[in-house]
């Protein structure tokens, strides 16, 4: 069989995804069959940090924390670019200095936008 062939290239990743799907799930299964079940009230009951939980799980949100989220996901993000473009500045060159410029311009006018509709305020 030839190794550039279709046949052989379908194999291996089928391979690969038998792999990346029975690798998760054997622990998961062979737990399963292992662990001793020897269930009780006490072991059913909800817990939180270890201990027992009070009130409704059901609370509400404000929307804002929503909107602080989002902001911080951004600006973790902008972290993740600029990080290696950061370390590979001297062989970039102008072009990619721009480019990174204008990134950082497009989150600031971001920032500016949030900052101006007051959504970083607390109340």
């Amino acid at each position: 069989m030839a190794t550039n062939s279709y046949f052989y290239q379908y194999l291996f990743i089928s391979i690969f995804v038998l792999f990346a799907v029975v690798f998760p799930l054997l622990p998961i299964l062979l737990a399963r069959v292992v662990a001793p079940k020897k269930p009780s009230p006490v072991k059913n009951a909800v817990y939180e940090c270890g201990l027992e939980s009070t009130g409704d799980s059901w609370i509400q949100y404000r929307v804002q924390y929503y909107i602080y989220a989002l902001i911080f996901v951004i600006f973790d993000v902008e972290t993740v670019f600029i990080y290696p473009w950061a370390v590979a500045f001297k062989q970039l060159g102008l072009f990619a200095f721009v480019e990174m410029a204008l990134f950082i311009g497009i989150l600031a006018v971001g920032l500016v936008y949030a900052w101006r509709k007051k959504i970083l305020e607390w109340q």
